[in-house]
């Protein structure tokens, strides 16, 4: 059975362009984007206010395109795009798009790499894609330039993207290397690029963004991202906006609505990539961006910027829901709604944080690197707690049992297949992955989930957890996302992690890394707490999956950029402290 988007859905209002690069798509207003003269700042810095309007971040991405194209001999219309490979490892700042557009201006490809690479990460990255040129910001500079070196990409190919002082750390511009602003004021001073001569169809087969998806293990794969992918999955989210914002159209405007958002998701994200950078630029929106996550700073941003719309990650909604006496400390009646995305988010964070802040939506949305971004999100009007929302405008569904067969009912786990015109080309270099998740059109998430109706009707998708990542005990599976929202409620948890532990009798066995709440004290005996712990989950969960595994204290759970657990570090963890223990006698 094939899953289709509800009836409140709207339909897409044009079919995606498929002879455009995204840079065109979000510049000009032909495409259906929200009029430039009367978009909000798309880009603000949320430490000093900084930024550009609408129309000067269009004239400095094609100031910047004359420039990279002089400085580094590449036309437009000449070349492979992937001669034109450009890695960006930086943390956000507002020129970052800029730098992006300009490049598929040019029909390049931008290869972002997370801020929190290690060099190992970095040089994987850089050497897998190909990268000629490396852009970065003073505080990775150092990494950068180490890295760039042990992949051939000399000195001179290595430019800054700017940061307020306030995030430098003290450290001062080195004059060797140039500025995209010194780039921009360059590019002012040389004649118009040629056209873009894209056929039909250039648009759905050149690749605009290599981002590279962690998986569950093994090094980053990188995905190959179509212009048309992201230009359909940006129509697809405002489709899904368009009744809601102009249910609050202000008085007397022929305009919807327009919000400003918060910024701080990393931008080498795909999340933060295509939800915040394009679709909420695109709807005409401001973007308000933070180089990092510093929870007073958050809070102080939404007071003094009147954020109404916060693009989130589950550890941080429950650390405001926890710390509900700080958040109170700040004006936060701007805010409007919540949307979270990344890992799931359990009903019970959501009930508790609604409870504090009523008037807040919070909506949740699910999706992967492998369909740049969203399958599906809440509607403003639809909210049901737990759910990742309902199908997207153009995406159809099926769920798969382990052994092949379509399930057609409700409640019913299976493995998750999607279909939707923002599916990725595929990976670079790695058949047997493409062969594996991308079959007949479809493509394999690799996420257990399941479809469900809400009290108004509406179809919802419920993500269950990562297929590879779920505990079988004696044939029964355990979602480990489950037992972590339900150990969340004991006092004494401040933060978990499950994982799977191998046992000689059942296969594997659910083990607890926990972060101790801070309500917890110096005398506190630990062996108690742990099973204090354990009896919280045999008093309301089935046998198979109570913590037999054990319980053990961590100071912090490993985590990426978006929220994701790293649960392969803990797995790496518990299986040397297994080793070095020995066999049991």
């Amino acid at each position: 059975m094939v899953f289709l988007p509800p009836q409140w859905v709207p339909k897409l209002p044009l079919d995606p362009p498929d002879s455009i690069p995204i840079s065109d798509f979000m510049l000009d207003e032909q495409y259906g984007r929200f009029p430039l003269h009367h978009a909000r700042q798309p880009f603000t810095c949320g430490l000093t206010g900084c930024g550009y309007s609408a129309l000067e971040v269009r004239e400095r991405v094609d100031k910047l395109a004359r420039a990279l194209s002089k400085e580094l001999g590449w036309r437009p219309n000449g070349g492979s795009e992937w001669d034109k490979m450009i890695g960006v490892f930086s943390v956000n700042t507002i020129d970052t798009l800029t730098l992006a557009w300009a490049t598929h201006s040019l029909s390049g490809i931008v290869s972002p790499a997370n801020a929190a690479y290690s060099r190992t990460e970095l040089e994987h990255q850089l050497k897998s894609s190909g990268s000629k040129v490396l852009f970065t910001c003073l505080p990775l500079l150092p990494l950068a330039i180490e890295a760039a070196a042990n992949c051939g990409i000399p000195k001179k190919r290595i430019y800054l993207l700017a940061l307020p002082k306030e995030a430098t750390g003290g450290l001062s511009a080195q004059p060797e290397f140039k500025t995209v602003d010194q780039l921009i004021q360059d590019g002012g001073k040389l004649p118009q690029l040629e056209k873009l001569q894209w056929k039909q169809g250039d648009g759905a087969r050149k690749t605009a963004f290599l981002c590279y998806s962690s998986g569950t293990s093994g090094l980053p794969k990188g995905v190959m991202i179509s212009h048309r992918n992201v230009i359909s999955n940006v129509l697809q989210i405002t489709a899904c906006e368009k009744p809601y914002r102009d249910s609050v159209k202000e008085p007397g405007s022929k305009y919807s609505m327009t919000e400003v958002a918060l910024g701080m998701l990393p931008q080498s994200h795909i999340y933060a990539l295509v939800v915040i950078c394009h679709a909420t630029v695109y709807r005409g929106d401001q973007v308000i961006n933070l180089p990092k996550f510093e929870f007073q700073q958050f809070l102080n941003s939404i007071q003094r910027f009147k954020i109404n719309m916060l693009p989130l990650v589950p550890p941080i909604i429950i650390l405001m829901a926890k710390n509900k006496a700080l958040l109170d400390k700040f004006d936060l009646s701007s805010v409007r709604a919540i949307f979270t995305g990344a890992a799931p988010l359990g009903a019970e964070t959501s009930e508790l944080l609604h409870s504090q802040y009523p008037s807040w939506k919070i909506r949740q949305g699910y999706g992967l690197t492998e369909t740049s971004t969203v399958v599906c999100a809440t509607g403003y009007h639809d909210v049901f707690f737990g759910s990742s929302g309902s199908l997207l405008p153009s995406v159809e569904a099926k769920i798969v049992s382990i052994e092949g067969t379509e399930i057609t009912g409700y409640d019913q786990p299976g493995e998750l297949v999607v279909k939707s015109p923002s599916v990725v080309l595929g990976y670079l270099n790695n058949p047997q992955a493409n062969t594996e998740t991308f079959q007949d059109g479809w493509m394999k998430t690799g996420d257990e989930a399941m479809v469900r109706k809400s009290p108004q009707g509406n179809e919802h998708i419920f993500i269950v957890d990562r297929i590879k990542e779920l505990i079988k005990v004696k044939g029964f599976q355990v979602a480990p996302a489950e037992l972590e929202a339900h150990l969340l409620k004991h006092p004494a948890v401040g933060d978990v992690a499950v994982i799977p532990v191998p046992d000689d009798a059942a296969g594997e066995l659910p083990k607890a890394f926990v972060v101790k709440s801070s309500s917890v004290g110096l005398e506190d005996n630990d062996r108690m707490l742990m099973r204090e712990i354990q009896k919280h989950v045999e008093e309301h969960k089935a046998r198979h999956k109570w913590l037999k595994g054990g319980v053990q204290f961590i100071d912090v759970i490993p985590k990426s950029p978006t929220g994701k657990i790293l649960r392969r570090l803990l797995r790496d963890q518990d299986r040397e402290a297994r080793r070095q223990k020995g066999p049991k006698l």
